[in-house]
């Protein structure tokens, strides 16, 4: 079974709309306050980048059709606060905690949050998994958009890929695995590539003949061609 945000490709969702490029940053205030509640809870440690993904990847249909894109970051924080219980669902209903939180002393202060944001959060890590790939060669996507380790766990590999052939373009080094990380199962990094495609080859009617997609792909997504 597939999931309402991989709809990447498809028929009938209209023109991507690009804003201009004297656009604000945030369309509206309330915006830049779901992003900072949204960097806030994720310093408090009990989840990952990939698991706060997979979070907003979980909504309902119906609620992923029709929230905006900060009210499906709003929607994932608040089942990963109630998941991981940081709050109870009571609590976010009323607006406030019942009492002190055993998460206190790692509140994120303003004073802090300019380094924190300088380090960003990087994801290359060292990796005893040897690259069996080199640029130029030719590999085949797996034929399922699927995690192998978790059923309906978080993946990278869009469903518009899978199965799909292409060339490498270059070894961006080991990462961590997000089919992995995201379901608490480690970070197993493992060689990660860019590979080019024909667009006629993921879309079979592409915009414009002769356009190409290039993809960044785990080794564990794919196999000779």
């Amino acid at each position: 079974m597939s999931r309402i945000h991989d709809m990447g490709g498809r028929f009938g969702d209209g023109k991507v709309e690009v804003d201009a490029p004297d656009a604000p940053v945030f369309a509206e205030d309330w915006h830049a306050r779901a992003l900072a509640v949204t960097l806030a809870c994720g310093a408090l440690g009990q989840w990952n980048l990939d698991t706060s993904r997979h979070a907003r990847e979980k909504l309902s249909p119906r609620d992923y059709t029709r929230f905006s894109y900060y009210e499906k970051w709003m929607a994932g924080l608040a089942d990963l606060l109630v998941a991981k219980g940081v709050l109870t669902r009571e609590e976010l209903t009323k607006g406030h905690a019942d009492g002190p939180s055993q998460l206190a002393e790692r509140c994120l202060v303003a004073e802090n949050v300019p380094s924190a944001l300088s380090k960003g959060g990087p994801v290359d890590r060292p990796s005893d998994v040897a690259a069996k790939f080199a640029p130029g060669d030719r590999v085949t996507t797996r034929a399922r958009a699927r995690n192998t380790l978790v059923d309906g766990g978080h993946t990278r590999l869009p469903t518009y890929a899978q199965g799909a052939t292409g060339t490498i373009l270059r070894l961006h080094g080991a990462h961590v695995f997000p089919d992995s990380n995201a379901h608490g199962l480690g970070e197993a990094p493992e060689p990660i590539y860019a590979v080019v495609f024909d667009a006629a080859e993921l879309f079979g009617a592409p915009e414009r003949v002769g356009d190409e997609v290039i993809l960044d792909l785990w080794q564990s997504y794919l196999s000779p061609a």
